[in-house]
């Protein structure tokens, strides 16, 4: 009988269970692994750096509904990718980390980078086990799979020990197990459906939060007939962001504060009542606001707010019938009344309030000034990548998206780094759509040189960086004796991030007056490879006034 090896059979379980893509760092003892992965078929994306890969994998997994999966060396490199994997978790993204570990036969000796990774992964993820024989590979893969997509998505976790992947095993002994299905789509109780319709219908002052579980969910077209349908007023999450277009005459996105302290009903669509909701409670909402809750978690219901009318089980499904029970009425929120005209009236306010900043074209530009341009640039089908404090937090406001799953950023962990792993992910989960990665000068720093891996795929992500000298908006002046006087969070004003990206082999352009972002912007798009375009920003330059700190 013909004999597979462990590295062989772990690859060719993961392109059973649907994994086309691998990113790694390989070293000990997992290159065999990134090898096999390239002879069964599945793309190998080699990173420089673990973090990186692993927000790669799972911003992969979001893309393309199966598992994104990652390969890391052992002890210090899946602590590395142990960032990743928790970014995942809390993203509710499906990932598969696979960690190389020291000999079965040595645990407990001191072997070379020996750690106890399956104990150290079990916080950070939804599954987390030690393989133990060449043979049962398949049924760790699969059971792996199964707890990434199942459910509430998430990560796993498979330890990979240097003599189980050279190990080896008849191939008729191998576990036989089937490719986990697609997850299925459960439905809500018909009565559920029709509490939460009576609610809205007698609500004076409704509301939609739109999350990124509606994405996830694939359920923009159901989203979209039901808001058309109601006429009720909505406010995404960040990564909500395209399931229904921003510039949607019902998006009460740019009246935010108002919407959500005076909604008297929120449907709470795929979102969760946690810090970017400002958990559901006062001064941000009303105390007496009542909840319909759409979550695919039986645990989340409820959480930190309690919940009129639950409806547990997948967004598209339940969409669905939402939208069916709808036939039947003829209830919709008309456009005339207070409510309607009073979110209409603040949004008009507070784009009057930037529309100064917007077309100032005094140098260095201000935040608004620059995302003019590259709002009026970016491709309609364009995924955005989006990281950094103002960079991010204004960018995601100001440019447009008007697809589901287009949009990436610090997400619910609020993790700095992600920007060019996920820019990765995206640029090959469909080569056919631009990849833009939008960054602050800090951000940057913390993935730059996967500018390389980006020049070595040709992978023609346009990065755009907002440089302002430091880390968040508004950066002080720095003193004549900077030594010991510098402040925390200063950086170089006006680094050459784009000598970097041409130091590699892409292109860059260096813009110091507003007039000339336009331009750079488009000869960027016209370049075939990776391209980056640094603005230097007015380090005075920040987001109009808040009611409330961004975390209250």
């Amino acid at each position: 009988m013909s004999e597979i090896d462990g590295a062989t059979l772990l690859a060719r379980s993961l392109k059973q269970q649907g994994v086309d893509h691998l990113f790694g760092v390989v070293g000990f003892p997992i290159t065999a692994i990134a090898a096999a992965a390239q002879k069964e078929g599945i793309a190998y994306l080699g990173m420089r750096n673990e973090q990186s890969a692993a927000y790669a994998a799972g911003a992969y997994g979001y893309l393309t509904g199966r598992p994104g999966a990652c390969v890391t060396v052992t002890g210090p490199g899946v602590v590395h990718g142990l960032a990743g994997l928790a970014n995942a978790q809390q993203n509710c993204w499906p990932m598969i980390l696979i960690g190389g570990a020291s000999e079965t036969y040595r645990g407990g000796m001191g072997a070379f980078q020996e750690e106890r990774q399956v104990l150290i992964a079990s916080p950070f993820c939804k599954f987390a086990h030690g393989i133990e024989s060449v043979a049962r590979i398949p049924y760790y893969v699969e059971m792996a799979t199964r707890h990434a997509i199942y459910g509430r998505p998430g990560a796993a976790y498979l330890d990979m020990p240097d003599d189980i992947i050279r190990g080896t095993c008849e191939l008729d002994k191998a576990m036989q197990v089937d490719r986990v299905p697609e997850p299925p789509r459960t439905v809500a109780p018909p009565e559920n459906v029709e509490a939460a319709l009576n609610l809205l219908e007698k609500a004076q002052r409704p509301l939609v939060l739109v999350g990124k579980g509606m994405a996830w969910a694939h359920a923009e077209d159901e989203v979209r007939a039901f808001i058309e349908r109601t006429q009720v007023p909505f406010v995404r999450s960040p990564m909500g962001k395209g399931v229904l277009p921003d510039d949607h005459p019902l998006s009460a996105g740019a009246a935010r504060t108002l919407a959500l302290q005076q909604a008297d009903v929120i449907f709470l669509m795929g979102a969760r009542f946690n810090w970017i909701f400002h958990f559901g409670l006062p001064p941000r909402f009303s105390k007496d606001v009542k909840v319909i809750q759409l979550d695919i978690a039986p645990e989340e219901i409820g959480h930190n707010k309690s919940t009129e009318v639950a409806l547990v089980g997948d967004g598209k499904a339940i969409m669905a019938q939402v939208n069916k029970a709808l036939v039947n009425r003829q209830w919709f929120h008309p456009k005339d009344t207070p409510w309607r005209m009073a979110l209409t009236k603040k949004a008009a306010e507070n784009a009057a309030t930037i529309k100064p900043q917007i077309d100032d074209d005094t140098a260095p530009a201000g935040y608004y000034r620059a995302l003019r341009d590259v709002a009026a640039w970016m491709p309609k089908n364009a995924v955005l990548s989006a990281e950094g404090a103002g960079t991010m937090d204004i960018g995601l406001t100001q440019l447009p998206s008007s697809n589901a799953r287009s949009v990436l950023n610090a997400g619910t962990y609020g993790t700095m780094g992600v920007g060019l792993g996920q820019a990765i992910a995206a640029a090959v989960a469909d080569p056919s759509r631009p990849v833009v990665h939008l960054s602050g000068d800090s951000a940057i720093g913390f993935s730059g040189m996967e500018m390389e891996t980006l020049v070595r795929y040709n992978l023609p992500v346009k990065i755009v960086v907002l440089n302002n000298g430091g880390i968040g908006p508004g950066m002080p002046e720095i003193p004549e004796d900077p030594f010991f006087n510098l402040k925390p969070n200063a950086l170089i004003y006006g680094a050459r991030y784009d000598k970097v990206l041409e130091a590699f082999g892409g292109k860059g352009w260096f813009v110091k007056d507003p007039k000339d972002i336009r331009k750079a912007l488009d000869e960027a798009m016209a370049f075939k490879g990776p391209a980056l375009v640094n603005i230097v920003l007015s380090q005075g330059s920040t987001r109009k006034a808040q009611q409330f700190a961004w975390h209250s």
